[in-house]
């Protein structure tokens, strides 16, 4: 079947001719003529197939006639990642050359500014990431209420990202009535459980088995100990003929060690992963397409999305955690029909998840050696995620932080005084002045008692619990008492009267003053109602 039998408009057909292409993949052949009906379409097809143009297409043909309002997007593709994002950003511009449509690509990393200027003059097409998404829709830059078809990429990829809640919370903001296209490399029960709560009556395109993966990559592990993988990898990029390559990394410190390594030994290599700044990733990903980086050590952030056709080699330095994400980092390789090469670098530690993935592949990768590298053997029981960590086993006692070489803190070294000479007279005179001390600070009332009779509790009984508070108690009384004791006393004659309350130890001088009775003179005539005294 040739692009021309699918319904397409002549502008498009020139277009994809344009670029190279006659005939559809599969997943393009069967999804196509069902989005050009209008119909919600389920796609599930292995990375590398063609998904991205399979939407893209008929998208260019239907939105061709209408024109947008400001900040009211006629469409919106949600992606997982930035880089999946610009990779259909890429085939809009590609496929809609010769269309009017207005794109905007919001992701995180760019300015606000930017991207708000794009939606106030209307946009026919809106990509996006969900963050950066709900970011301006809560800002009140976007208005979702005009949107006419739904494209939710990747979908198993959103929900190992977490952005599942995101994408409900989005779909729940559309009109009920528009067209919902969801594509998925592998459908868990979890995606199958959103797509029937998204779609309405969907046509289900299915070209390969779920997670499979392509027939043009040959699979190759290499079972070696922890020490020896670094050694490993550049053993393999320096006999196995490899043009260019991806390196893929579990964790983002490991990429940083791996890039190092393979720079020190003389090689051409990049790092990309997601704490980069938007500016360093694209500008990172760009020179390697453009073949000035030969070897690219990335996270599972460029598992999916980058498609770059004439990737040699794919080389997975950790087994990921996730078997699905094996299918997508080996699916960088073989692609358009070419033939490429993965290799699998595991530890002994790693026998799970080789065996996960050798379950969901639904075949056995094939073990290879290196010369003067020793091999070892996948052990399945064992915790990958725990390695390196010394846990103990269950007949084991528990080591201390010493015993495991763990770096434990020292207890500060306490100097003892040197031994001193003091005269009998002085110390007898520090032992009285001490003992004056502490009368001093005692409660009045028990100054006078005999020191050789044990103190009597008075308390109530049922109150020995507080026994333990004692201390403190008595502490707060000596402080009270001392503090009484430091007052100035007045004398009952004192002619400032008695002590004025409320005003603190600073209290001003008039009102310490006695009140007078005023002075009557003898003209003054004092009337009681009225009646003359």
């Amino acid at each position: 079947m040739l692009f021309s039998e699918l319904g397409l408009g002549s502008e498009v057909l020139r277009a994809v001719e344009e670029v190279g292409y006659t005939t559809p993949t599969p997943i393009q052949e069967k999804a196509i003529p069902w989005v050009l009906q209008g119909r919600d379409v389920l796609g599930c097809a292995q990375t590398g197939t063609g998904k991205t143009a399979s939407f893209t297409l008929p998208m260019i043909e239907i939105l061709g006639r209408g024109r947008a309002k400001a900040r009211m997007p006629r469409s919106l593709i949600l992606e997982p990642t930035r880089e999946l994002a610009a990779q259909v950003a890429e085939n809009f511009e590609l496929y809609g050359k010769y269309h009017k449509l207005n794109m905007a690509l919001l992701i995180g990393g760019e300015s606000f500014g930017d991207q708000i200027k794009k939606l106030e003059r209307g946009v026919d097409v809106l990509i996006a990431t969900p963050g950066r998404m709900m970011d301006l829709f809560d800002r009140g830059n976007i208005l979702l209420t005009d949107i006419k078809v739904l494209v939710i990429d990747e979908a198993d990829r959103m929900l190992d990202m977490g952005f599942i809640p995101d994408i409900e919370r989005i779909v729940s903001l559309l009109p009920r009535k528009r067209q919902t296209l969801f594509f998925s490399a592998t459908m868990p029960p979890e995606i199958k459980r959103l797509a029937d709560k998204f779609l309405t009556t969907p046509e289900e395109v299915t070209v390969s088995a779920p997670a499979s993966t392509a027939t043009t990559v040959a699979q190759h592990l290499l079972v070696v100990n922890e020490q020896d993988k670094r050694e490993a990898l550049r053993r393999l990029i320096a006999t196995d003929d490899v043009k260019n390559a991806f390196i893929f990394c579990n964790r983002k410190k490991d990429i940083a060690v791996v890039h190092g390594s393979l720079v020190k030994h003389g090689f051409n290599a990049g790092a990309l992963h997601g704490d980069m700044v938007q500016s360093k990733r694209t500008e990172t990903l760009e020179a390697f397409k453009a073949g000035s980086i030969d070897l690219l050590v990335c996270s599972d952030v460029a598992a999916r999305g980058i498609d770059i056709s004439d990737v040699s080699h794919v080389f997975n330095f950790d087994t990921p955690h996730h078997s699905e994400d094996y299918v997508h980092r080996i699916g960088r390789t073989g692609r358009a029909g070419k033939l490429g090469r993965a290799f699998t670098i595991a530890t002994p530690e790693d026998g799970k998840l080789v065996q996960a993935i050798e379950k969901l592949i639904g075949k056995e990768i094939a073990r290879f050696t290196i010369e003067g590298i020793e091999t070892a053997e996948l052990s399945f029981d064992a915790d990958p995620r725990r390695r390196g960590r010394g846990a103990p086993k269950k007949d084991e006692p528990r080591r201390s932080g010493r015993d495991r070489g763990e770096r434990t803190e020292r207890a500060p070294r306490v100097e003892r005084p040197a031994h001193v000479h003091v005269e009998p007279e002085a110390a007898e005179a520090a032992i009285e002045a001490h003992q004056h001390k502490r009368e001093r600070h005692e409660p009045r009332h028990d100054r006078n008692r005999d020191r050789s009779e044990p103190r009597q509790d008075t308390r109530p009984e049922g109150r020995g619990e507080f026994r333990r508070d004692e201390h403190r108690r008595d502490e707060y009384r000596r402080d009270r008492d001392d503090r009484r004791d430091r007052r100035p006393r007045r004398d009952e004659d004192d002619d400032r009267g008695p002590p004025v309350v409320g005003f603190g130890d600073d209290v001003p001088a008039f009102i310490l003053r006695a009140a007078r009775p005023p002075k009557v003179s003898a003209v003054e005539i004092e009337t009681v109602d009225g009646v003359e005294a």
